[in-house]
Order: C-alpha cells, then structure tokens, then sequence
C-alpha cells in the first residue's frame, strides 16, 4: 500500500508535479468562487488530503467568508493535518472529516455543492469508476456550480473520454490545463448547465486501488 502521508512530502518541493498541480488546482478553484452566485457557497472536497488547495485559497480570498467546506479523507492522520491547517488559518467554516469519500453517505448531509473537488482522484481508481463519479456529479450540484478534476495524460491518455463524459452529463467546460511537467498531468473545469439530478444516488462512487 502507498505511504500517502509520505505521498504529500512532496508538495514541500516548489518544482515538484504535486506543486505545479495544486497551483493550476488553486488558480482554478479561486475563479470558481469567484463566479459563485452571491451569498453562500458550498465547497465539497473528496479525497481531500491535508486540504492544500482548499485552505491555501480560502486564507486569501476576498469571499472566504462566503464559503463552508467540507473536506473528506479516509486517513486519519492525514485529515488531522488538514484540520490544524484550517485553524492555523482561521478557517472555522471548514470542515474535516474522516470518512471514505468513495460512499456518497460521507458526504451527502452536505449537498448540494457550488464547488465540487475531485482531485487526485481518477489517476487511483478504474475507469469504470471514473465514468459512474462523472455520471453522479450533476446529483451533487447545484445548477452553474463547478467542478474541478485532475487526471494524468500518460498514454493511454483517458482525458478526452473524461472530457466527454463530462459533457455527457450536462457540464460545459471551462478550462482543461494540459500542465508541463513529467508526469503530464492535467486540472479539468467543468461548470454544470443543466438542472440538477433531483437525488442525490446512494451506494459507492469508486474504490482506491492498492498500490
């Protein structure tokens, strides 16, 4: 099993891909709060790990009083990272919680999202799964909210049919940042055009793959 605590070791390093990704994340998530209808937003992060993205934009955004967020991640000492991180921050409107964010039960109570994060997520999970998380998404939003996703494009490169499902399932694409490192990762926008699924569906979106 990867040591994900590890894993995020390698944020530390300005120039490292997880850097350049959770700039492109960050710019992106900072825009999609912007454009955010006044008044409330909801922010729903899975797989949310020590929160980086999330915190780093909320500690300076003009609307993070706005905003309430909840993060979701399964390890718990990564969570209690992320969770200092909020209060270091003055973030009391952020939420960590332990959970499995493949079951929509962990975050549900909390629907429906304005933002929708799905970072580091579909490089860890079939493909399969990747379609059924897509093909939910619109259950989890609000109608304009947007959601932002990451996804290598080492061959074979699944992006385009990522994209697709993406516009499948009602979304219009705001952005998809082809990034320039090595491990060509990529940061997907999509903002949701249609009306919202009236429920939410239950059970599991995805599993982590081992490794």
């Amino acid at each position: 099993m990867r040591d994900w605590a590890a894993w995020h070791a390698g944020y530390d390093d300005p120039s490292s891909f997880l850097s350049v990704r959770l700039r492109a994340v960050q710019e992106r998530l900072a825009q999609a709060i912007d454009v955010a209808p006044a008044g409330p937003v909801q922010l729903v992060s899975l797989c949310a790990g020590q929160g980086r993205d999330v915190i780093g934009v909320l500690s300076e955004h003009p609307r993070h009083g706005d905003v309430r967020a909840l993060l979701v991640e399964f390890d718990a000492g990564i969570a209690e990272v992320a969770r200092q991180s909020a209060a270091l921050a003055g973030l009391r409107q952020v939420e960590v919680r332990v959970g499995d964010a493949g079951e929509v039960s962990s975050f549900a109570d909390t629907l429906p999202a304005d933002v929708l994060l799905l970072c580091g997520i579909f490089g860890n999970i079939s493909d399969d799964d990747i379609q059924r998380t897509v093909e939910a998404a619109p259950a989890f939003c609000r109608p304009g909210a947007t959601v932002i996703w990451t996804r290598h494009r080492r061959p074979p490169d699944l992006t385009p049919r990522v994209r697709a499902w993406f516009a499948a399932s009602g979304f219009d694409e705001v952005a998809f940042d082809a990034l320039p490192t090595d491990r060509m990762m990529s940061v997907g926008a999509n903002r949701l055009a249609r009306p919202a699924a009236a429920k939410p569906p239950g059970g599991r979106l995805f599993r982590f793959r081992s490794g």
